[in-house]
C-alpha cells in the first residue's frame, strides 16, 4: 500500500501538471510555435530518439557529470575529514574558501576554457567547481558535530588514528555529509547543463541552444524535461547508495 502511495501520488502530479500545459496551449496565450503542446514535443522526442542524437546527447551530459560530480567527492570529502579535524588548518583556509565558494563556476569560465582549451574538460572542471564547496563544507561541519565522548571511548579502548576516523568519525558524521552530497547533485547538475551552453558542440545543454537556434522549440522543451528527468533519476540513485551505506556500516 505505501509503495503504491509513493508511486501514484507522484504520478498525479505529473499527470496533471501535464494537463495544465495542454490546457494553457489550448488557450493559444501563446503562438503554437512558441508554446507547443506536450503531443508535439513527444513528436519531437521521437524524431530525436529514432535519429539516435538524443541518446547521444543523454550519454555524454551524464559522462561528463560523474566525472565531474566524482571527482568533486573523491577529493571534497578526504579533505573535509582532514579539515574538520585539524582546526589550526580550517582556521587558516576558512577565509579563503569563503571567497571562493560564492563564485559561480560560470563566471571561471572565461579562464577556464583558455586553461583547458574548448570540449569535454572545461565542462567537467565547471561540475567539479559547483560540486566541491557544498561537499567540503558539509563534510567539514559534520567532522566538527561528531560527539566528543566517542572520541574519547575509542581513546580510552586505545583506538588508533584510523580506526577512530574510518570506524567512529565517518559513520557518525556520515548523515550530514549526505546534506552536502543532495546539495551538490542538484548544484553540479545546473551548472553542467550552463557548461554545456557554453563551450561544446554535444550534451543535453548544448541540444537546447542549438535547438533554439534552428526554431524548434519543441526539441528545446524535450531537453528541459529530460534534464529535470535525469536529474530526479540521479537524485534518487544517490539517495539509494547511501541508504546502502548506511546498512554496511549499522549492519542491518
Amino acid at each position: 500500500m505505501r509503495l503504491s502511495r509513493a508511486f501514484w501520488l507522484p504520478a498525479w502530479t505529473f499527470i496533471l501538471v501535464l494537463l495544465l500545459w495542454q490546457a494553457v496551449a489550448f488557450l493559444k496565450l501563446y503562438p503554437r510555435h512558441l508554446f507547443p503542446p506536450p503531443f508535439e514535443v513527444a513528436t519531437g522526442a521521437l524524431e530525436l530518439l529514432q535519429s539516435g542524437e538524443l541518446w547521444s546527447h543523454i550519454a555524454v551530459s551524464l559522462v561528463r557529470f560523474a566525472g565531474g560530480y566524482g571527482a568533486a567527492v573523491i577529493v571534497a570529502v578526504p579533505l573535509g575529514l582532514v579539515l574538520g579535524r585539524c582546526s589550526f588548518l580550517w582556521m587558516a583556509l576558512d577565509p579563503l574558501v569563503q571567497v571562493l565558494r560564492p563564485i559561480s563556476p560560470i563566471a571561471w569560465f572565461p579562464l577556464i576554457s583558455l586553461w583547458f582549451g574548448i570540449g569535454n574538460l572545461p565542462a567537467v572542471v565547471i561540475i567539479f567547481l559547483a560540486a566541491f564547496y557544498p561537499i567540503l563544507l558539509a563534510t567539514v561541519a559534520a567532522v566538527k558535530n561528531v560527539d566528543p565522548l566517542y572520541l574519547k571511548i575509542a581513546a580510552n579502548f586505545g583506538a588508533s588514528r584510523l580506526n577512530v576516523l574510518w570506524k567512529i568519525i565517518v559513520p557518525a558524521a556520515f548523515p550530514q555529509i549526505t546534506v552536502g552530497l543532495h546539495l551538490a547533485v542538484g548544484t553540479a547538475w545546473v551548472f553542467l547543463v550552463a557548461g554545456e551552453m557554453l563551450g561544446v558542440r554535444s550534451g543535453l545543454g548544448y541540444l537546447i541552444i542549438d535547438s533554439r537556434n534552428n526554431l524548434r522549440i519543441d526539441q528545446v522543451l524535450v531537453g528541459i524535461v529530460l534534464i529535470g528527468l535525469l536529474g530526479l533519476a540521479i537524485d534518487r540513485l544517490v539517495s539509494t547508495g547511501e541508504r546502502w551505506v548506511k546498512r554496511q556500516w549499522s549492519g542491518a
